[in-house]
């Protein structure tokens, strides 16, 4: 299921829509970098491409995220 969710980036309240996996996802790497959720949303929003949305930046942050893990793993 797709929910929107909202965040303050650099001061403005900004909203995006993602499913359940990414917005779990999105809250296990915050966990494993010891860095807040907030923390986490505006370093993948100060870094997407001007031209993309933030819910296809977090989502494309998800799948790089879990794509490094699996190549560590078979490492």
């Amino acid at each position: 299921m797709i929910r929107k969710h909202s965040a303050t980036l650099h001061g403005h309240r900004t909203s995006f829509s993602l499913e359940d996996a990414f917005w779990d996802e999105l809250k296990t790497i915050a966990r494993a970098r010891s860095i807040p959720l907030a923390a986490l949303i505006s370093e993948i929003d100060d870094h997407r491409p001007p031209d993309s949305n933030l819910s296809s930046a977090l989502r494309l942050h998800v799948l790089s995220w879990l794509k490094a893990a699996a190549d560590h793993h078979q490492a």
